[in-house]
């Protein structure tokens, strides 16, 4: 999915106030964690991801997987957090960080 740098700008400014609602640690990509982000994005549409790996690159593949996995785009990455969006099929006006 493309998204234009207005509609990136904007959610990056959504996803300053956001805290990470997924850690990915040592164990790296399990079953429940790709299912947890799956919910997580069809519930808040934008979400932040922590990846608490000690390596620069695994946590890029990691990043890269996880999008491929769940279908999402990478908004933005920073340290250890990456930002994370794909929209609703019905979004929830109550739980969406983008319609709230």
């Amino acid at each position: 999915m493309s998204l234009t740098p207005e509609q990136k700008k904007q959610y990056r400014t959504i996803g300053h106030s956001l805290n990470p609602l997924v850690t990915i640690a040592g164990k790296g990509m399990t079953e429940n964690i790709q299912l947890e982000v799956d919910r997580a994005l069809e519930d808040h549409e934008l979400i932040k991801v922590k990846f608490a790996v000690g390596d620069r690159d695994v946590k890029k593949q990691l990043i890269k997987e996880l999008c491929t996995i769940v279908e999402a785009t990478v908004i933005q990455e920073i340290g250890n957090i990456a930002l994370i969006y794909r929209p609703a099929l019905q979004p929830n006006p109550k739980l969406s960080n983008l319609l709230r």
